[in-house]
Order: C-alpha cells, then structure tokens, then sequence
C-alpha cells in the first residue's frame, strides 16, 4: 500500500496574464518577484497547495494530499479570478492530474547494491556519493522509484494512485524472492 504525499496538476487559462497587476490585486496571498522568479505564487492559506501562475496562463498547484483537494484549489482560483474579471467563467479549458507522489514502506533495511543487480543494470541508477537512494525505472513507465537503505520507498511519475500502487507491487513482486 503507498500513501499519496503530493499530488502535483495543472491547468491553462488560455490567456496571458500581467502578473505584476495580477498580483498587487490579490494582495497578500500573492507573491511576484520576477527577478527570483517568472511565476506569481498563491496561497490561499498555510496548509493549502501553493497555485504556480505563469504569464502564459498556464498554472500548476503542488501539495494537494487528495485529487479532491486539488480540483477544490483549482476551483477556488478560477472563482478567485473570476471575481476580479480576469476571466469570465470559472471553468478553464484544460486541467489534469500530473503526477502522484507517494512512499511505502518495505519495513527492513536493504542493501541498495545487491538491488541494483537483481533489478538490472538498466533500470537502475545507484551513486550513494551523489544520492543516497536507487533510482529504480520498471519497464511499465508508470512511475519512477526511489528505493532507500532504511526500506522507504517513493514513487513519483504516476498519473494515478493506482498506478503508484500497482508500481510498488510489482516491485514488491520482483523482489519478494530477494528480500
């Protein structure tokens, strides 16, 4: 079983946006640096997923615990700019879930250079000098793993939670003879 820990979506306006202007007229929430960064971010409170605008009226939310979560965010940021009169309607044109980013647990302690052999040479990336977990990508190309001496597991890459389960199990799978 893998539990979610960020669900990262993302949307189009299909307009460009002045984000100075955008930005001085929502107030707080709001913060635009372009010399730090082109993106305007907003957040609508401490424990809500931050929303990424771009000029280009494209827009990402990171942090949502739960698909609900992020449609309830995306929702609340088209009202938001609906009311402002950036956009007439507050229904984009385009928005989906990109990626699932969820950890499991094998509950003992592996040894990440026998993995790297038992999974393949080429599906697997291990330098413990530059990043102290496997890199693990299974011939489904549903996701990217990252395996860790301790037994924690991340699975990022995945459009569904189903496909992050389904990755982790077949990994549990392959090695179960292993381990």
């Amino acid at each position: 079983m893998v539990d979610i820990v960020n669900i990262v979506s993302s949307g189009s306006l299909d307009l460009e946006i002045d984000l100075e202007s955008l930005s001085d007229e929502i107030g707080p929430i709001a913060d635009y640096d372009p010399e730090k960064y082109p993106g305007m971010y907003l957040r609508f409170g401490a424990d809500i997923p931050l929303i990424t605008v771009y000029r280009t009226g494209k827009y990402i939310i990171t942090g949502a615990n739960s698909k609900e979560e992020a449609y309830t965010v995306r929702e609340r940021f088209l009202n938001l700019l609906s009311d402002l009169g950036v956009i007439e309607h507050p229904d984009d044109d385009w928005f989906s879930i990109q990626n699932h980013v969820c950890t499991a647990e094998f509950d003992q302690s592996l040894n990440l250079n026998a993995l790297t052999v038992e999974l393949g040479l080429k599906q697997t990336e291990y330098e413990p000098e530059q990043f102290p977990g496997l890199i693990y990508r299974p011939n489904s190309d549903l996701g990217v793993v990252l395996v860790f001496a301790t037994g924690r597991v991340v699975v990022t890459g995945c459009r569904s939670l189903q496909d992050a389960e389904d990755v982790f199990s077949d990994l549990k799978k392959t090695l179960s003879e292993f381990i």
